[in-house]
């Protein structure tokens, strides 16, 4: 099985899946290989990605989103596996994130509600996430009694985005899976929730062992699949931990194709 973060690993910056890598990956999928887009992300919004991919609606097939939040499979996008975290808790972090004037993402199983939405953050959503809530709702009431998987904040400077981490680990007693994504976010989830619980968990349930997986990504919330994997890929546009952190460093950045390097050297 081959775990794969989305952007900035698989997608180019022009936020598609270059041909090299769409060529590979049916290849490696021809061949008896799970291929598994892991993101931080909702699952609804991979679905253009599965279609390029060939796995849209496909049984047997699966995608990992909300940095492990949720496993699904992509017929029916059943779902298979949730991790979720207490209201209470997400409505803490958004008082806190809103108190700060933050862009705020709150993620139901299935839905993303946008709280002080930026020129700037429309412009990287689009063609990512096509569909989310805008909402001045002052408070998260009309989303109790829901299954809320994720909340994050849009904190452009990294000092910023350390220093809130420190304070919101001081502060809480509810254990929390802290990361970072796309050098532009702060992601919560529940502690039980990371990319690399989510696929050793889909690997028991396929029978594939750790030792084989291959897990590629570029920053923070990829750190734990490519820790737990049998091999662990950074592109060569990832982050100086996350390359520190791998088993392989591709030569190829994240617009040339990185991911089909990887197949091709260890897959195909």
């Amino acid at each position: 099985m081959v775990v794969c973060d989305l952007d900035e690993t698989l997608l180019n910056d022009k936020k598609l899946i270059p041909a090299v890598n769409i060529a590979a990956i049916k290849a490696a999928v021809a061949q008896g290989i799970y291929f598994v887009p892991n993101t931080g992300r909702g699952y609804l919004t991979v679905q253009d990605n599965l279609q390029t991919l060939g796995l849209l609606q496909r049984k047997n097939e699966y995608v990992i989103s909300y940095n492990g939040g949720a496993i699904v499979e992509n017929f029916k996008n059943r779902i298979l596996q949730t991790c979720v975290m207490p209201f209470s808790v997400v409505e803490s972090l958004f008082e806190l994130g809103i108190a700060q004037g933050y862009c705020v993402h709150v993620y139901t199983v299935d839905q993303l509600y946008i709280w002080n939405i930026s020129a700037s953050e429309i412009n990287y959503l689009t063609g990512r996430v096509n569909q989310w809530h805008e909402t001045t709702e002052p408070n998260l009431n009309f989303l109790q009694g829901q299954d809320l998987i994720k909340i994050i904040f849009f904190v452009p400077q990294e000092a910023e985005r350390l220093a809130l981490k420190e304070q919101v680990l001081a502060q809480y007693t509810y254990p929390l899976n802290i990361s970072f994504s796309s050098d532009r976010y702060i992601e919560f989830n529940s502690i039980e929730a990371d990319k690399g619980q989510a696929a050793i968990a889909l690997g028991n349930r396929l029978n594939i062992k750790p030792a084989e997986i291959i897990a590629v990504g570029d920053n923070s919330n990829d750190l734990p699949m490519i820790r737990q994997a049998g091999l662990g890929v950074s592109v060569a546009n990832g982050r100086k931990f996350v390359k520190q952190a791998a088993d392989y460093i591709t030569a190829a950045d994240n617009n040339q194709g990185a991911v089909a390097e990887v197949l091709r050297k260890f897959v195909l």
